[in-house]
Formats: C-alpha cells, structure tokens, sequence
C-alpha cells in the first residue's frame, strides 16, 4: 500500500507531526521557560524515505527533525514563543496538510474506480 501512495502518504504522517508540534508550541505560550520547537519537514521526509529505515521510519525521522526554535523576541520568563509566528506557521502546515490529504484521496479515488469500474 506504501507504494501505491508514494511519498505522498509518508509526507502526510509527517505532516501531521509537525502539526502537533506546533500545537504544543500554541498550547505552551504561557508554560514559563517553554521552549518552542518546530520539525524540518524536508529533512525529516528524505530521512523517512531512506530504504532500510524500519518500521517506525516516519516516528525516527520526526524524532529527528526536530529542533528548538530561536527566539525571535526575549521574554522575562524564558518563553520562545511568539503567537502571531506560531499561529501563522501552524496556518501554513494545516495547508500544506490538507495539499497532502487532496492527494491521497485522489489516489485512493483512482484505484476505486479502477475497482469497482466507474
């Protein structure tokens, strides 16, 4: 099944776990000391679609990619995150997210209707 999606369902598992990083970062705004964190999406998919990687290849890669983001403005408490860039960042990746989404459904309609004849 993997192959039939291509890197297309790949992309979307990693796509989601930069979600859910980002939306740690959101729901930590106020944590003191907090650092926020982001996923490169790029490294991680070319790290998950290394032949031989395993069975959790996409969970490595994640795990991998992810890094702690620089501040972009000090804060008393030792916060690093910034709502308006984390709002925006999870915006961009809920897009990027449904791009992913669009495309495999367009896959999985393609071999439906190679299926069922319609």
């Amino acid at each position: 099944m993997s192959d039939f999606l291509g890197i297309h369902g790949t992309a979307l598992a990693l796509r989601e776990q930069r979600l859910q990083v980002l939306a740690a970062n959101i729901a930590n705004a106020d944590t003191p000391n907090y650092q926020a964190q982001d996923l490169d999406f790029n490294g991680a998919l070319q790290a998950a679609l290394q032949p031989g990687t395993g069975g959790d290849a996409i969970g490595s890669a994640a795990a991998a990619a992810r890094y702690t983001r620089a501040s972009s403005q000090p804060s008393l408490d030792g916060n690093t995150v910034d709502g308006d860039r984390e709002n925006a960042a999870f915006a961009q990746a809920t897009l990027e997210y449904r791009a992913s989404m669009s495309f495999v459904e367009s896959k999985v309609r393609s071999m439906l209707t190679a299926i069922t004849g319609q």
